[in-house]
């Protein structure tokens, strides 16, 4: 880490917050000077740290940054990285985002040009966030949006099929700032990583059919996708990619080669043939791991499905 990267990552700390209040306080604290923190309404707040000509834009839950250790929203982590600025608007619980005070706080920005003031601007989200990621990215013409399994919209006239989140079928994603889909419009490049197994998330991104958008594929890993994408390292390459304009499918299909080495993935994908009855690819798959790896799971149940192919072939 260098010198720069190590007096911002002491900066964007809020780990001493004991409480909402404190929390609250510690991060006013911090933008002070170059940004600022604010409510929105009663039930998110807007974060925004000017670091440099990069912008990223994420949408995060007040639980999940207070359960990080430094309790800060993780697109903090680009900024100590690569010094980039950094918006977070943060959710107190499963808001979706849909209040009114949100989409005036996005309107003022349009009014104010402030997104004009950068050289390149990211959107990035994951899930209820990757669907608001989508949905405001409209704001900013010429972004770049890379989202994890989004939601198109929880509108049950449109999309019935999903019934995960029925009780937040009651918000209004018929207005303002809605259907993500269209909301992408005049983005420059919009990259929708999803598991083409998972049939809600798969009919989601088949909603989103711009010619910009490319899909981008990770099999097997289901809701883990965010939670893998970041243990492998790959998500950090990918929004660092992004805020540089040189996120492909080709250098996502690099970094997509380390699940190779990643357990849960490799557990799934061995999961999926056992159920399958492919006996010899799942035994393919164990002895591809241990050459490569100390897993003793996989060397054990060689030996297990050595004798099933015997028999099987007998």
């Amino acid at each position: 880490m260098t010198v720069a990267e190590t007096d911002r990552s002491a900066r964007y700390d809020a780990s001493a917050a004991t409480d909402l209040a404190s929390w609250a306080a510690r991060l006013e604290e911090i933008t002070e000077e170059e940004g600022y923190f604010e409510p929105l309404g009663a039930r998110h707040f807007a974060f925004f740290a000017d670091e440099g000509p990069t912008l990223l834009v994420t949408f995060e839950t007040l639980d999940e940054i207070r359960a990080r250790p430094n309790q800060m929203p993780a697109g903090c982590d680009a900024v100590t990285r690569n010094g980039w600025s950094h918006l977070c608007v943060i959710a107190d619980g499963e808001t979706w985002y849909r209040d009114p005070a949100v989409w005036r706080y996005f309107d003022r920005l349009v009014d104010d040009a402030f997104f004009e003031d950068f050289d390149r601007v990211v959107f990035h989200g994951t899930g209820m966030a990757g669907y608001a990621a989508c949905a405001f990215s409209v704001c900013a013409p010429g972004a770049t949006v890379l989202t994890i399994h989004p939601r198109a919209t929880l509108d049950p006239a449109i999309a019935p099929w999903d019934r995960r989140d029925l009780s937040k079928r009651r918000l209004d994603f018929t207005s303002r700032y809605g259907y993500a889909p269209d909301m992408v419009e005049g983005t420059g490049e919009v990259f929708v990583i999803h598991d083409p197994h998972s049939l809600e998330d798969s009919m989601h991104a088949a909603l989103f059919t711009k010619p910009f958008v490319t899909k981008l594929r990770t099999p097997w890993l289901g809701d883990k996708v965010p939670d893998s994408l970041t243990a492998t390292g790959i998500l950090p390459v990918l929004i660092d990619a992004a805020g540089e304009g040189r996120l492909t499918p080709a250098l996502f299909a690099r970094e997509w080669r380390k699940r190779r080495d990643h357990g849960p993935y490799l557990k799934a994908l061995l999961h999926q043939t056992e159920t399958r009855g492919q006996t010899r690819r799942s035994l393919a798959i164990c002895r591809s791991v241990v050459e490569r790896m100390n897993a003793p799971r996989f060397r054990r149940h060689v030996a297990t499905l050595e004798a099933r192919l015997a028999e099987e072939t007998a």
